[in-house]
């Protein structure tokens, strides 16, 4: 079944470009851990943050399960790497006990498992097969979205941002109000058998009927936020629903987790530092459940991920469908907010080439969005992935957020990519944009 399904794949690409795509993942990984002292890297348990060794060790161990192993590699290159790293057999609150190795250990690890998989990459001047390059792509992304876990943790954790190369250049370029009219029709939903990489949960595009629906043109801001917290939201339960006041209350909250109030106004705290709250910036590191609530209270809703999708890619009497907002070229620094290019949101109007045909802009980068659809798998879904764990455990309990924020790596953001998440869950880099009722 493994090989029926990764022969179903039909592109191939050259090992030197899978080599320097691997290559930058770890890059970037270690970029942002880098300037961490030994002590930093022993955290408090606490939910949505893993052990940093952990975590180091569990990207490097899914590159020998899912590529080396897979291709043929018998055997561990680290003893007992299975018992520590495997995250489907190691439950979240005992990675803190396990008998790890220290830091040098761990990067020596991360670095024998890339020498294995860059030499099983070296093809000489030819492609790699359809298997090898959709496993190292697989993993490749797999280390991307634990490099964006690595940069939410540290926000978390109220550590210094990382230090990475980003622009400086302003882009304070305000508000960006009103919704777009996208008509009604029937539209694919998910991904194209003809798409380069997709993963399980994409599979496949099938036809569903979306009623006219108006959606804003932008996330909503800080500004707009402020003026829900300030109504009293978080205190009148009337916003709510029964599940979402459960949270707010164990939580304690009356405002988004970061923010601060002064005698001049919010301000909130970005990593280390305590900085004003930038009115025309989406609202990021809220919960659905906070979404939801503002939602009611605004006279809104939240789009489902296939009004997403549909305002996103799609054009006016035509049925191709954009794999990206402004069209099938990739993303650039000039077409969104992707790769930590910049350390934090932009204002919502910024990027206004990035727009999608019906005039929605940023539906890529900036902050993922929340949407109102439970996490569920497209018809005809089978679990015969190679990573069996990657989606089917979550369905029915988690909500989609689309589009991808500051810290995704371009390219794993694309219009039918869907992230999920608890819908508690506040310390995520998500905001939400809402449609009309």
């Amino acid at each position: 079944m493994l090989s029926r399904v990764l022969e179903d794949k039909h592109f191939r690409l050259p090992g030197e470009e899978l080599q320097k795509l691997v290559r930058d993942a770890r890059a970037r990984t270690l970029a942002l851990i880098s300037d961490l002292e030994d002590d930093r890297l022993e955290v408090p348990h606490m939910p949505g943050v893993n052990p940093p060794r952990w975590e180091l060790g569990h990207v490097a161990f899914f590159f020998e399960v899912f590529f080396l192993r897979l291709l043929g590699r018998e055997g561990s290159i680290l003893s007992g790497a299975d018992e520590m790293f495997d995250s489907f057999h190691v439950e979240h609150g005992a990675r803190w006990s396990l008998p790890l190795p220290d830091r040098k250990g761990i990067l020596a690890y991360m670095e024998n498992v890339l020498e294995e998989v860059v030499a099983r990459l070296d093809d000489g001047d030819g492609e790699m097969s359809e298997r090898a390059t959709y496993l190292a792509l697989l993993c490749t992304l797999h280390e991307d979205m634990h490099g964006e876990a690595f940069t939410y943790t540290r926000q978390t954790l109220e550590y210094p941002p990382p230090r990475l190369e980003t622009s400086t250049e302003p882009l304070d370029t305000g508000p960006l109000d009103g919704d777009v009219d996208i008509p009604g029709a029937r539209f694919m939903l998910g991904a194209s058998e003809t798409a380069p990489f997709v993963f399980d949960n994409e599979k496949w595009a099938h036809s569903v009927d979306v009623e006219p629906f108006r959606i804003a043109r932008a996330p909503v801001t800080h500004e707009a936020f402020a003026a829900f917290v300030d109504d009293g939201g978080y205190r009148r339960r009337q916003w709510w629903s029964n599940e979402g006041w459960i949270a707010r209350a164990e939580s304690g909250r009356e405002h988004p987790t970061y923010w601060v109030r002064d005698a001049n106004g919010w301000l909130v705290r970005d990593f280390d530092r305590v900085v004003p709250l930038a009115p025309n910036t989406p609202v990021i590191h809220v919960s659905w459940y906070e979404a939801e609530a503002y939602c009611n209270w605004a006279g809104r809703r939240l789009p489902s991920e296939a009004e997403w999708e549909m305002a996103a890619s799609a054009e006016p009497d035509s049925d191709h469908k954009r794999r990206y907002p402004w069209g099938d070229s990739e993303p650039t620094p000039s077409l969104a907010n992707l790769d930590s290019h910049r350390l934090g949101p932009v204002d919502v109007a910024a990027f206004p080439e990035g727009d999608s045909t019906f005039g929605c802009r940023q539906m890529l980068g900036n902050v993922w969005e929340w949407t109102a659809s439970a996490f569920y798998p497209f018809p005809g879904y089978l679990v015969d992935y190679p990573y069996r764990e990657y989606s089917a455990p979550w369905f029915g309990y988690q909500k989609v957020l689309r589009g991808g924020a500051w810290a995704t790596r371009s390219r794993l953001a694309n219009n039918t990519y869907r992230n999920f998440f608890l819908p508690h869950r506040a310390d995520v880099l998500a905001g939400f944009r809402t449609c009309a009722t």
